[in-house]
């Protein structure tokens, strides 16, 4: 399975574990990158520089990538300028304004990516600059578009970019890993399938929701955004697992923007462990990611790929 990204980073698994804002620290990525993949520290739109730098220092045993919202960037640049001091092995930039940092970070070493969720985003992504393109497809957790499948999506953007592409959204085992790299993927891009890990940050009680839910049980919108106040661009949504506070406010997002309360409803919800208000963002693997593994354990599996590609050969 030696691919663009396994020759670029060393890895021995050409498996990207995706930046998970409140997910995946540094503890997450060093796991994920000890394992033999790349793990990624998944930057807030609120953190500082200082957090940053602190979960690096976790994660920098080995190669280890960073995930930047560039729409975050400009009220906070302080995330930049971490990162650009830190200068990770990878450094995702998406979701906002993000070619005016691409020069600067490369300039640095830095290998950059930007996730891509339609091919029109994938050619500006390559005349941006970026070493590679995350085809990011409508099935994957947290935040993106949600116009176009993995598979047709990824088939469009192989045809329509020179730089390598790696394929985001809805990989979750072996299987799906064999599937990409056989289309012509340079690896996947995988967020859910390690949200199950016990090097992540999620809580006792968000894990056991996460466990529970089932392959039908997410929904897309922006609800959540819109009960936080958080200003993520409106063309990119979040998929999460429904609840109980997702039905009650979708068709209803103008109404939710004017409750002054929403937002202090939702960070209670969050501190009191109530999944039925608060949000856990997920994909549509969730229904695969069944029990308490390690990092180690997911990306041992995901190694399977390799017998797969090689039954006909």
């Amino acid at each position: 399975m030696r691919t663009w990204l396994t020759e670029r980073f060393g890895l021995a698994v050409p498996v990207v574990g995706a930046p998970m804002a409140g997910v995946g620290a540094g503890r997450l990525a060093a796991a994920v990158s000890e394992a033999g993949a790349l793990g990624m520290i998944g930057v807030a739109g609120a953190a500082t520089g200082e957090w940053i730098t602190k979960e690096a220092a976790v994660a920098s045993g080995g190669p280890y990538g960073i995930g930047l919202m560039a729409w975050a960037l400009t009220g906070n640049p302080a995330q930049f300028d971490a990162v650009l001091e830190l200068r990770p092995t990878l450094v995702s930039v998406s979701f906002g304004p993000y070619a005016r940092y691409v020069e600067e970070l490369r300039q640095a070493g830095i290998t950059v990516v930007t996730q891509a969720g339609t091919t029109d985003e994938a050619r500006a992504a390559e005349q941006a600059g970026v070493d590679a393109v995350v085809a990011r497809g409508a099935e994957a957790g947290g935040h993106g578009r949600d116009a176009v499948g993995t598979l047709p999506l990824l088939q469009s953007v192989l045809d329509a970019v020179s730089v390598p592409v790696l394929a985001a959204g809805g990989i979750s085992t072996a299987r799906g890993l064999a599937a990409v790299l056989a289309a012509g993927a340079a690896g996947a891009w995988v967020g859910t399938a390690f949200m199950g890990c016990a090097e992540t940050a999620l809580s006792a009680a968000a894990t056991e929701r996460l466990l529970a839910a089932e392959e039908t049980g997410t929904a897309y919108g922006r609800v959540f955004d819109i009960a936080q106040r958080l200003d993520w661009p409106p063309e990119f949504g979040g998929r999460a697992l429904r609840n109980a506070f997702f039905d009650q406010w979708a068709g209803r997002e103008d109404e939710l923007a004017a409750d002054d309360d929403a937002p202090a409803r939702l960070a209670a919800a969050r501190a009191e462990g109530d999944f039925d208000t608060a949000c856990i963002y997920a994909g549509q693997a969730v229904g695969m990611v069944r029990e308490r593994r390690t990092a180690a354990d997911v990306v041992a599996g995901f190694a399977a790929a390799e017998g797969l590609l090689t039954r006909f050969s």
